[in-house]
């Protein structure tokens, strides 16, 4: 369930329109009962207009009607015929040019401490092509006497989670004393 539209001024509809009680409205706008209270009173809220849920779509009136007949029942916010909201995929995150030279470093640490990772997921992980990483694991990499083994989190190149998950995906398993290497 999404949170409130604007539920101060969902409030402030309800107080004016309603009979239901603080504790009801406090419970369904996700504002303490004193804020709602001090709302009624006037103290707090003054200038806003305020936003009908039943026109929105949030609450329709016979939930009101039966929340205002019992105290003891309280709102709940109608279904949505809206699609839910889909977390869209951010990308490739930026790597600032002074590390990028750290990820043939955070692939051979991949490589050597869990070789069971895909060349695909490490690619994924660190943001590096496959053609390099199948060249760290074949030692041809142009640059292969310069490369260390150091592990892609303290590199800043990807998170642990990230990582872990990786490993389990491929089959691995997460030893603690071996992360320190």
């Amino acid at each position: 369930m999404s949170s409130l539209l604007m539920p101060k001024a969902t409030a402030v509809w309800l107080i004016d329109n309603t009979t239901l009680t603080f504790e009801q409205i406090s419970e369904f706008c996700n504002l303490h009962v004193l804020e709602v209270q001090a709302i009624a009173d006037g103290d707090v809220g003054q200038g806003i207009l305020g936003f009908d849920p039943i026109l929105n779509g949030q609450l329709t009136q016979e939930e009101i009607d039966n929340c205002c007949n019992d105290a003891t029942l309280s709102l709940k916010k109608s279904a949505s015929s809206l699609p839910e909201n889909k977390n869209k995929n951010k990308g490739p995150k930026y790597i600032p040019l002074a590390r990028r030279g750290d990820k043939p470093d955070a692939i051979a640490w991949i490589v050597k401490n869990h070789p069971e990772v895909k060349n695909n997921q490490i690619s994924k992980l660190i943001g590096t092509t496959k053609d390099t990483i199948e060249k760290i694991r074949t030692r041809s990499h142009w640059n292969i006497s310069n490369i260390t083994a150091k592990h892609p989190v303290l590199l800043s190149l990807c998170t642990q989670d990230d990582l872990e998950n990786a490993i389990i995906k491929a089959g691995g398993s997460i030893e603690t004393d071996s992360d320190e290497n």
